[in-house]
């Protein structure tokens, strides 16, 4: 039977609620230090603080602590006792995000070991347990994106002993979303976003996304991609509502940072609704209004994503000059909240006016 205090945790990591989902771990840390188990929640953690874009340098060290520590303890315990799949599973869990890490840092040799010998112990997991469900998390992202690498990426791919299907990694994805008692979340997350920025599937991203929001009713992010979700299917009434709701959110909260997290998204969701339609200069003030008043220490996606965006304003008007120092100052920031990692291919093409990470 699954644990619960581990899926307990896993709900409050997706829900916002970090600190509480900190403690879970680090008292299952304390009661089980030979089980890879609390660590690789520990870095899960750590992982999606960064996704929420605290990526400040102690918090990137900290996530790389964190996720080595894993992969020791991992091995250790495989060493010593043989371990049993999930031993297995959280090593290869645990050396696939570094992988992911690594590949978005730019450094594709140290990614590709990485998943290497992940792809191997998720395999041996497999093995173990062919009824484990959770493995197909990692096995479906590795079907699916090493179907779509492209240059470098795709040569080292094919020194993989296994091989991209991007259908697979689909079908892979959706058993883990529905029957997974651990990972089913991170593949439900996981397809969201592909079926929004990579595939075009808006309607089966909204109906993830309906599900995400019900679940999670304190991360604000499943909410704007429901309302991005909408412009895409060109159902204004439902943006319109979307945005209201996130502004009545925003009204209600209870102290000026809650206020702003919500109020700034509503805006934010206004510009990304802008940019698709022309309307440049108009998403460019509701840019600006969200820099005025945003809160760096406490919500630093609402200052490196809205310059993003603004760079991006530019671009699609053809004043690639003012969009490069957009671009510019963000990778010269301390905390770029992941917007680095666009932005570094946003210098080396613009975005097309469909570009999906308009609405990202």
């Amino acid at each position: 039977m699954p644990d619960p205090d581990i899926l307990n945790g896993i709900h409050l990591i997706y829900d916002y609620q970090f600190d509480a989902s900190e403690k879970i771990f680090k008292d299952f840390v304390a009661g089980s230090p030979d089980r890879p188990e609390g660590y690789f929640y520990l870095s899960m953690v750590t992982w999606c603080r960064l996704a929420s874009g605290f990526w400040g340098p102690d918090m990137v060290k900290q996530y790389v602590r964190r996720v080595d520590r894993t992969v020791r303890v991992a091995r250790k315990r495989i060493e010593t006792i043989g371990g049993d799949s999930y031993d297995h599973f959280y090593l290869g869990g645990a050396l696939g995000f570094k992988g992911r890490f690594e590949l978005s840092r730019g450094h594709y040799l140290s990614a590709f070991f990485s998943a290497v010998e992940a792809i191997d112990r998720l395999k041996r997991c497999q093995e173990m347990d062919p009824d484990n469900r959770d493995v197909l998390l990692g096995l479906g992202i590795f079907d699916y994106y090493t179907a779509r690498l492209s240059g470098v990426l795709k040569f080292l791919s094919y020194l993989l002993i296994h091989r991209g299907d991007k259908e697979e990694g689909l079908r892979k994805l959706q058993v883990a979303a529905a029957e997974a008692p651990y990972s089913g979340t991170e593949a439900k997350s996981m397809l969201l976003h592909i079926y929004l920025f990579l595939e075009a599937r808006y309607q089966k991203a909204l109906n993830l996304c309906a599900e995400m929001i019900r679940r999670f009713p304190h991360n604000p992010r499943y909410r704007f991609l429901y309302g991005v979700c909408h412009i895409h299917l060109e159902r204004d009434q439902a943006y319109r509502e979307t945005v209201a709701w996130l502004e009545q959110k925003g009204r209600h909260s209870a102290s000026p940072h809650d206020a702003a997290l919500w109020l700034n998204r509503a805006l934010y969701l206004e510009a990304v609704y802008d940019l698709f339609n022309g309307a440049y200069m108009a998403a460019r003030s509701k840019l600006k209004t969200i820099l005025d008043r945003a809160f760096p220490d406490e919500d630093p996606s609402m200052i490196a994503w809205p310059l993003v965006k603004i760079g991006m304003s530019h671009d699609l008007e053809g004043e690639r000059e003012k969009a490069l120092s957009y671009y510019e100052k963000i990778l010269r920031m301390k905390n770029g909240a992941g917007a680095q990692f666009l932005v570094k291919k946003l210098l080396e093409e613009p975005p097309a006016k469909d570009d999906p990470f308009i609405g990202y």
